[in-house]
């Protein structure tokens, strides 16, 4: 009986004992996260890019050479830049968004809702050219559009 009280009393005191001890853990967090899905790849001639709809990464835009990246959302208007033709541009400005380029004879701005409809490119209207730089604006522009020039 001594021996079975002595087990109980034993596994008591064990069992106080392991109560009272302080357990230490490293303290992971999780500061930062992002819900991502969908995405995939638009090209056309030399150029190619692949991405993801989610929540902005990079607040500011990454450029070099001729070329900017702003993470996040996708844009809504992309260019296929023609190789030999003159440089497109894109500003953003309130709800209206310009194309323009250095004006050069024989280019024509054209415009394509779908990147992969390579029959689907018409010539953009309202075309404005001031000081050698030709423009086109479009407010309140919806879902994707493609510009590119065409000789």
């Amino acid at each position: 009986m001594k021996t079975l009280l002595a087990q109980v009393l034993g596994g008591m005191s064990l069992v106080v004992w392991l109560m009272t001890q302080t357990i230490n853990a490293q303290s992971y967090s999780i500061d930062w996260y992002q819900v991502a899905g969908g995405g995939g790849t638009s090209t056309g001639g030399n150029y190619s890019v692949t991405g993801t709809i989610g929540q902005a990464d990079a607040g500011t835009a990454l450029s070099g050479d001729r070329y900017t990246l702003i993470g996040g959302l996708w844009s809504v208007v992309s260019l296929v830049q023609t190789t030999g033709g003159p440089t497109l541009f894109i500003s953003y400005a309130g709800d209206k968004v310009t194309v323009y380029w250095q004006a050069q004879n024989g280019w024509m701005l054209q415009e394509n809702l779908n990147l992969k409809a390579p029959t689907g490119w018409t010539n953009s209207l309202d075309l404005v050219t001031s000081n050698g730089v030709s423009f086109h604006s479009v407010a309140n522009p919806i879902g994707a559009l493609f510009f590119r020039l065409k000789r």
